[in-house]
């Protein structure tokens, strides 16, 4: 693995840090997971569209740089290290977006891709049901087929919906043969939120966020065009959004590295707060936030190199997950009495604790890795 960069790498990240010095609001903008917030994030989605900054490593033709994933990454680091905003866009351009370059049609990535880049289309994920959460093969949502319409009529709910208040789109599962076995009968489908027979319920959260959705389908028609990846195919294209989930796209060291590197500058201007286990704590999640930065440099490797990364984005998933919450933990424990004041360190820690449980539970994956990757008996 070559940890150098180029000069072209280097110009790269050069350009990319000028141009997020000169446009990053000098004041952080309200929570995403809020009206207000939401809004506030689009304005910025789209000023990073316009430069052609919010999905760098896409096509030109859809509003992207052709950079490559080694670019992407440094783009990510410089943009954590700039306190650039979240991305409210993250479901359709880092989860949903690698699943129709790799299943979708021509016709369907020409038509959604550049829209999405926009901030124009905005996609919530349809996995979570009632009866259904890590468990994502026991979901019971439907889908009939309407042979004289030409398409399918939905049914079933969908929730926890991660800002499905504001989006206009969900990408989901549906079982389309109830015949089949549990990982078998399933299709993935892209339905507009604006379909007559669904509807969108929000619901808050005990932080005061809002964004959160339960989603309802009643006999809601949607085309044929809104299946990606075939009939009864949905599980295989499930399982490649899911990877970007858990593993190189969703959680990038950029945001670890600018939170470690956060946690040093807290620990060194609190000195009466840094006793040896704490400082010991501070130097370990530094060293696991590198050390995540050099698997996924080694997971970008064999990605170019064309080398199958497969179950690996589990290890991915537990280990981002895990290491989000110590980082913060730790910050706690240095900020002491005064945590609940310090909103970013308190807010992040709040929802770092919500890791090990979205992007399937980290018991799930544990089996995951245990079976897939150590190659262990299922018990």
């Amino acid at each position: 693995m070559d940890l150098s960069w180029s000069d072209s790498e280097q110009a790269f990240r050069a350009e990319a840090r000028d141009w997020l010095a000169g446009h990053v609001p000098a004041r952080p903008l309200p929570s995403g997971d809020t009206a207000e917030g939401f809004a506030a994030h689009l304005e910025w989605e789209r000023a990073l569209h316009a430069d052609r900054w919010s999905v760098v490593s896409w096509p030109e033709a859809y509003g992207g740089r052709d950079a490559s994933l080694w670019e992407w990454l440094i783009f990510e680091e410089e943009y954590y290290r700039a306190g650039a905003p979240q991305r409210v866009t993250q479901n359709g351009i880092f989860l949903l977006a690698p699943t129709l370059f790799a299943f979708g049609s021509r016709q369907q990535q020409d038509t959604l891709l550049p829209r999405m880049a926009a901030a124009q289309d905005l996609w919530c994920q349809g996995w979570s049901e009632p009866g259904a959460g890590s468990d994502l093969a026991g979901i019971r949502s439907a889908a009939v087929r309407d042979e004289q319409a030409g398409g399918w009529r939905l049914s079933g709910q969908k929730t926890w919906t991660t800002r499905g208040a504001f989006c206009t789109h969900l990408f989901g599962l549906f079982r389309t043969d109830p015949q089949a076995q549990r990982h078998h009968g399933l299709t993935y489908f892209l339905v507009p939120l604006d379909t007559e027979g669904v509807t969108v319920r929000g619901f808050d959260r005990l932080d005061g966020d809002e964004g959160f959705a339960e989603v309802f389908f009643t006999d809601a028609f949607v085309p044929d065009s809104a299946v990606l990846g075939g009939l009864n195919e949905g599980w295989k294209v499930a399982m490649a959004t899911t990877g970007s989930e858990r593993g190189l796209t969703l959680r990038s060291p950029g945001r670890f590295l600018q939170a470690a590197d956060r946690l040093v500058e807290l620990a060194a201007s609190n000195p009466e707060s840094s006793t040896p286990v704490l400082t010991d704590r501070v130097v370990r999640s530094w060293m696991q936030a590198q050390a995540y930065q050099q698997f996924t440099l080694a997971q970008v490797t064999d990605i170019v190199e064309e080398r199958p990364t497969g179950a690996r984005s589990s290890l991915n998933k537990v280990y981002w997950s895990e290491l989000d919450i110590e980082l913060h933990e730790t910050a706690m424990e240095l900020l002491g009495p005064d945590a609940q004041l310090d909103s970013d360190w308190s807010r992040g820690f709040q929802f770092s604790l919500a890791g090990p449980i979205y992007a399937g539970t980290n018991e799930i994956q544990r089996n995951i890795i245990a079976e897939r990757v150590l190659g262990l008996p299922r018990k």
